[in-house]
């Protein structure tokens, strides 16, 4: 290769960098401790700004914080190493089955709408219910924002956690929520924890509100092929979209025995 040849290569890259959007070189670099949030926070907020993400969201970005709680449970989630028997005991299945039995009787027309509209039964939304807040018991008391940008700064998994940024942000600037809404540990917010995204994607009024958030469960599992009248066990055509729902196998069959439990009534919760 020529010098020229070279000067006009370089010429060449050193322009293309100027067209180019901004490359992953130069975007917000992720970190594994609190030093360099705040720095993140900047960069990422003038990406999020050349993005069309409104002031409202940049500035809740803003007043984020480090979330080193978040972290910490981040990277100690041994329940789902356990058996299936371990989860269900340590879950309480025996609890949410009962409760879940009562509520099927005592909602019941709430879950028939459901039913009609989204073919599913009540089953696997009440055990979903219960084994994400205890039927709205337990939502979390973390701040959803700074938990999200502290897992999308957090470089174990900042591709995940960044759209869900971005989503969260979007949600903001709708008056969705706010840079004050509370959640559990990841940023799931609601009665049945929805992340930032699926609350785009299939959320129905106000989450945090029973009749929403299992109408927006009964949406995703729709959207993820559930189909009226087939089974949901380990095998069946349905049990697909509860793995949508979470990735832990543990979760999907936890939630599919009982979700039958309640569906079928009788028995005690550990049966299989």
């Amino acid at each position: 290769m020529t010098k020229r040849t070279v000067a006009t290569a370089v010429i060449g890259a050193t322009t293309l960098l100027f067209l180019l959007p901004m490359s992953a070189a130069e975007a917000a670099q992720c970190g594994n401790g609190p030093a360099g949030f705040e720095g993140w926070k900047r960069e990422f907020s003038a990406e999020a700004q050349g993005k069309g993400v409104g002031q409202a969201a940049i500035s809740a970005l803003m007043q984020t914080s480090y979330a080193s709680a978040t972290i910490a449970a981040d990277r100690g989630q041994r329940s789902f190493s356990l058996t299936l028997d371990q989860f269900l005991a340590k879950r309480g299945a025996t609890t949410i089955v009962a409760k879940g039995r009562q509520l099927k009787q005592s909602q019941a027309a709430l879950f028939a709408s459901i039913e009609q509209r989204y073919g599913v039964p009540p089953g696997p939304l009440i055990a979903i219910w219960g084994m994400e807040t205890g039927f709205g018991s337990q939502r979390g008391n973390q701040n959803m924002l700074s938990s999200i940008a502290t897992l999308a700064y957090d470089c174990r998994r900042p591709e995940f956690f960044t759209d869900q940024l971005y989503a969260a942000l979007k949600l903001i600037d709708r008056g969705v929520l706010t840079g004050a809404t509370r959640g559990s540990m990841h940023g799931e917010v609601g009665q049945t924890q929805f992340m930032p995204k699926n609350i785009l994607a299939y959320g129905t009024g106000n989450l945090e509100v029973a009749a929403n958030a299992l109408n927006s469960t009964a949406n995703f599992l729709k959207s993820h092929g559930w189909r009226a009248g087939a089974g949901y066990q380990p095998g069946e055509p349905n049990f697909a979209a509860i793995e949508a729902w979470n990735a832990a196998g543990v979760y999907q069959k936890a939630i599919a025995l009982m979700g039958r439990q309640i569906d079928q009534g009788g028995g005690a919760a550990a049966a299989r």
